[in-house]
């Protein structure tokens, strides 16, 4: 990687690692630079040196948590206070997005709006595929911000967002049944899946906007031709039409988007072969990167719920990676050559070659992490499969682990043969400044066998694990953990159903992100009206519609920020680097909104919102 000249970005960075490796002017980022001192960059740390006028408030090196937030500061000014100051709102059932006195939310991107040049936008009328193949899709889901070169990472530049289902309501008349679909509507329904990158700017008056015609706004969808790459390319093939189910996502310290799959197999279009889906698909926003977008079999086929990576001092790397099934497990992949922050491309193929791992809590606290190699912990021909014991013994199945091919594309037996724990429902993983690792686990209603990691029967309301790496690398091969926080509300007076949150309560954690303050913030998705566990109480009775929450990392004390409209999922979360600008996804809406707010008679759509203090200031503080 090449250094910028002053007042230039980083190229190839994202928004959530560009100043973490760099020392940097506040002034500079101020002014949309990224300064005039940015030095060679080692491993991940960060040069902390500053002028005198300024005080950098850094992200400890090797977390993906976000880049330092660095602020104007003059003689006597320690800058911004990012403390939690905000005043709580209460639960409410309302079809709206209700946030803080002080705060806006405003729609930014919602499905069926223009994304490619010359796209038209749904406005009532159906499309045509070739139509729809240029609109944005449906089911925000994850999303992470990138920057641009020459652009104030601050006022603008490109928004990766996965589109995990179609909304169909602005897509045909009817239902779709993939046994009975026409070619054309498959091709619809398959457009309306996978992630767009879109420019996005802060205008003059303050709202942001998608920059129309930019040549960076961009589809990849279910109709998209991917290739693949890494050990069990040979059996899958050189290319595979279609991503879907994006649930959530990651990105790499070289500045590419990694879109996971929760699915695997193709539900919108049966005919094609299973083994196509399942896997984490690598995507170059800036589309610089050869050979890019491609489907990274090494990191193995399962309900790829998102991915977060720790980056060593000596540029070794981790990719944690969660696996959305009732019950699943938790991953890591170790690329076997190490990162290079001086130049982009030489990291193109580094997620093909690797050890993927599976990890295996045990009860006094500790965990170590399970090698999923061909040969190793029984991975043989003619494996025993235990299958899913966490509702009582199952029968034995043999598995024939004859090449590294079949590990992979095997990932959920392998882990179960290997000795793995089979977790509540991993969803979202993310890597705190301090390198403290935190994995949602949304839910199990029909575990009946406990172990320390998973300590309740018919786990309806989840809870979080948190745990560290030995040494804080991202080779070691063991770990420490705890259960952070147990998800659930005293009202409910049955020991499985309470929880321990302090504050305001919530069940069904997804989404959690810790932003390079150190804040933690957790997203809900309760199916809703939802079965609370209490006869004559639902899920609304009892925590109002899904919201987003601030959870201290040392009290756990929780506070509710955010509430969203009927129906909804809150999903998607990623800011720009001084904080000042949140964006947050509301997926599957089902009341009026966000037509309500937009003035208009559209169907409720999935749409990514822009938080912003009235005042200026950072979010949350």
């Amino acid at each position: 990687m090449s250094h910028s000249k002053q007042g230039e970005s980083i190229k190839g960075e994202t928004f959530d690692e560009v100043i973490a490796r760099a020392s940097v002017s506040r002034r500079m980022v101020l002014r949309g630079g990224l300064g005039a001192s940015l030095t060679a960059v080692f491993g991940s740390s960060v040069l902390a040196a500053c002028s005198d006028d300024s005080t950098l408030v850094h992200t400890p090196p090797g977390s993906d948590a976000g880049p330092d937030v660095q602020v104007d500061a003059g003689a006597g000014d320690a800058g911004p206070n990012y403390s939690i100051q905000f005043k709580p709102i209460a639960r409410n059932v309302l079809d709206q997005v209700t946030v803080p006195e002080g705060y806006t939310a405003e729609v930014m991107f919602s499905a069926g709006d223009a994304v490619v040049a010359g796209a038209v936008a749904y406005t009532g009328t159906f499309l045509t595929s070739a139509e729809t193949e240029k609109i944005a899709g449906g089911g925000h889901d994850g999303m992470k911000l990138f920057e641009l070169p020459g652009v104030d990472p601050n006022k603008g530049g490109l928004l990766a967002v996965n589109h995990e289902a179609a909304d169909f309501k602005i897509l045909m008349s009817g239902t779709y049944d993939a046994s009975t679909a026409t070619p054309e509507q498959k091709k619809i329904a398959l457009s309306a899946v996978g992630v767009s990158v879109i420019e996005i700017e802060r205008k003059n008056d303050g709202k942001w906007a998608v920059k129309a015609g930019s040549p960076y706004n961009k589809r990849y969808t279910g109709n998209t031709v991917y290739k693949v790459r890494g050990p069990a390319a040979s059996v899958v093939g050189e290319t595979v039409i279609g991503t879907l189910n994006n649930c959530s996502s990651g990105m790499t310290p070289w500045g590419t988007y990694l879109t996971c799959e929760e699915t695997r197999n193709n539900y919108l279009d049966p005919t094609q072969p299973d083994n196509g889906y399942g896997w984490v698909v690598e995507i170059d926003p800036r589309g610089e990167l050869a050979d890019l977008p491609v489907k990274r079999t090494a990191l193995g086929r399962f309900d790829h719920e998102n991915s977060a990576y720790l980056l060593g001092g000596d540029n070794s790397l981790a990719f944690y990676l969660g696996d959305d099934s009732t019950p699943g497990c938790i991953y890591k992949f170790v690329p076997s050559g190490k990162f290079d922050p001086q130049n982009r491309a030489a990291n193109a193929n580094l997620l093909d070659s690797g050890t993927l791992y599976v990890a295996k809590f045990n009860a006094d606290g500790t965990g170590q992490w399970l090698e999923l190699v061909q040969g190793k912990n029984g991975l043989v021909a003619g494996a025993t499969d235990p299958g899913d014991e966490t509702q009582g013994p199952k029968p034995d199945t043999t598995v024939n682990f004859n090449t590294q091919a079949d590990v992979l594309i095997n990932t959920q037996a392998a882990a179960r043969v290997a000795g793995a724990t089979l977790m509540d429902r991993p969803e979202w993983i993310t890597v705190a400044p301090d390198k403290s690792v935190y994995c949602t686990l949304s839910n199990n209603s029909g575990r009946a066998v406990t172990d320390k990691a998973n300590p309740r029967t018919k786990n309806m309301h989840g809870h979080i694990a948190k745990w560290r790496e030995t040494g804080d690398a991202p080779t070691a091969l063991t770990f420490t953990w705890e259960v952070f926080l147990l998800a659930g509300d005293p009202s409910l007076a049955s020991e499985s159903l309470t929880g321990n949150i302090n504050g305001d309560t919530f069940s069904s954690p997804d989404g959690i992100h810790v932003d390079p303050q150190g804040r933690l913030w957790v997203e809900t998705d309760m199916s809703l009206p939802g079965n609370s566990g209490v006869e004559g109480k639902n899920m609304t009775d009892v925590f109002g519609n899904n919201g987003l929450y601030n959870v201290d990392p040392t009290t756990k004390k929780s506070q509710r920020f955010l509430v969203g409209p009927t129906g909804c999922e809150i999903t998607g979360i990623t800011h720009t680097p001084d904080l000042r600008t949140f964006f947050v996804n509301i997926q599957h809406p089902t009341g009026t909104w966000p037509s309500s707010v937009q003035g208009n008679s559209l169907p409720p759509r999935s749409s990514t919102i822009v938080i912003r203090r009235t005042d200026g200031q950072p979010v949350g503080a």
